[in-house]
């Protein structure tokens, strides 16, 4: 499980002072559940993400995850958690096969271990024809599957997606959807950071819309869509921070 209480990440420009860029932000993420951080680009989202995988240190407030404290048990945070980042970041000399037994390795795993989560990675995402082709031949949604298998080789309880459809054609973005979805069947804890809405209803059973740093609303999509009278996800949105004008 996820939880944090009053998180907060405050940074400091020398042209535009205090950005307090997470603020305040209280939420629980639970196993066998897809929570859904909805936000315009800046709202605050990766930031929140990479405070919950150890990548940032907060400034106040704090965050467990799979029951773990994110600032004093950081190595144990990173043991549980897979965390996608916005930036594939992969080598492209490696092949996929390569690259998914390298982060094996790192992560521990048996030469066994890493063969059977090669199997099983390589069906639920599709990477069968690719897999020893290098990267560097593939097409965005090729290293993003890529990522993901790289990512998630051990298995982790918790999984931290950061806009992973961004980019990519219908046919990247349902396997990957599917598959997160498949995470969720299988138990695991997930937090999907998206912007694109149409993402929310597919995929999330709890949506928190971040703006600014702070979490301006939170419910299921359909208490979102009681609360605020609309069922087009974007005008709850948009509702929710205030109006178009404060986007």
């Amino acid at each position: 499980m996820i939880e944090t209480c009053n998180l907060t990440k405050v940074f400091h420009d020398k042209k535009r002072g205090e950005i307090r860029a997470v603020d305040n932000v209280s939420l629980t993420c639970r196993p066998g559940r897809i929570y859904g951080l909805l936000g315009a680009n800046g709202a605050g989202k990766t930031t929140t993400l990479r405070l919950l995988a150890t990548l940032l240190r907060p400034t106040s407030g704090g965050a467990t995850v799979a029951g773990f404290d994110t600032a004093t048990d950081s190595a144990r945070v990173r043991a549980s958690v897979g965390f996608l980042a916005t930036s594939t970041a992969l080598y492209g000399r490696l092949t996929a096969r390569e690259t998914i037994a390298y982060f094996g390795r790192l992560n521990g795993l048996t030469a066994d271990q890493i063969a059977s989560r090669t199997r099983e990675l390589t069906a639920a995402l599709d990477l069968g024809e690719f897999l020893d082709r290098r990267v560097e031949k593939y097409s965005t949604g090729m290293k993003q599957k890529t990522s993901i298998a790289r990512t998630l080789v051990h298995d982790p309880a918790v999984l931290i997606f950061d806009e992973p459809t961004v980019g990519l054609d219908v046919m990247a973005a349902r396997t990957i959807a599917r598959f997160v979805r498949d995470c969720r069947a299988r138990g695991k804890t997930v937090i999907y950071s998206t912007h694109v809405m149409s993402e929310v209803d597919k995929i999330c059973d709890i949506v928190g819309i971040i703006h600014h740093g702070r979490l301006v609303a939170e419910g299921t999509p359909a208490e979102l869509r009681q609360r605020y009278g609309e069922q087009d996800m974007e005008e709850i949105f948009i509702r929710a921070i205030g109006g178009e004008e404060a986007v």
